[in-house]
């Protein structure tokens, strides 16, 4: 299933981000370009990376000039995100246009990228949450209840596996329709944003 398939990838982007563990580190892609395969490992290397700009600019003794370079990195990395959220929509689009569409057909609530977007996100919340359960310098407390918490991300990516493959079924059975709407983020363009306009 397409959900199982996306989730390795998701896996193999997170397990090679910690090789380093540096958000600094360079990015080489595995997967050819006109493969489904190179947006799902882009898009979780995104997503990877800023989960760890997230942590470091918590730091309370962060430098003030540090963060706010970091503040712009974060903002980058959510254009990025959404940049490819649009690409994996494309495909699904691309793949499913020649679908004759039901009378009785209805629109999901959410594009299927954006489905996939958020189990990019339940990998990485499943890969740091086993190891914060399995930390040996925790009290037993913290260990359980990470434990507990684990299982409840297990869960949720069995629910998500179930409602993304039935979501492209749908689609694919012309049950379900895809209509995808661009984000039209305001706040980066200059045209749009009134303190970037003021500064032109």
């Amino acid at each position: 299933m397409f959900s199982e398939f996306a989730f390795k990838i998701f896996e193999e982007s997170i397990a090679k981000y910690h090789v380093k563990d540096d958000v600094y580190q360079s990015f080489e892609n595995p997967y050819p370009k006109d493969d489904i395969s190179h947006l799902l490992y882009r898009k979780n290397w995104i997503d990877t990376v800023q989960w760890h700009y997230e942590d470091i600019i918590r730091d309370p003794n962060i430098n003030p000039d540090a963060a706010l370079i970091l503040k712009r990195k974060i903002d980058a990395s959510n254009q990025d995100r959404t940049d490819l959220v649009e690409y994996i929509d494309s495909y699904f689009l691309n793949k499913y246009q020649s679908v004759s569409i039901k009378d009785t057909a209805t629109i999901n609530t959410e594009s299927p990228a954006w489905a996939i977007d958020r189990l990019s996100i339940l990998a990485l919340k499943i890969y740091h949450m086993n190891e914060e359960a399995n930390r040996t310098d925790a009290s037993s407390e913290h260990l359980k209840k990470c434990s507990d918490k684990l299982n409840i991300l297990l869960e949720q990516r069995k629910d998500l596996f179930t409602a993304i493959d039935q979501l492209l079924t749908d689609i694919e059975n012309g049950e379900k329709y895809m209509k995808v709407y661009k984000q039209m983020k305001m706040y980066n363009d200059d045209e749009m944003n009134p303190v970037l306009r003021g500064k032109k």
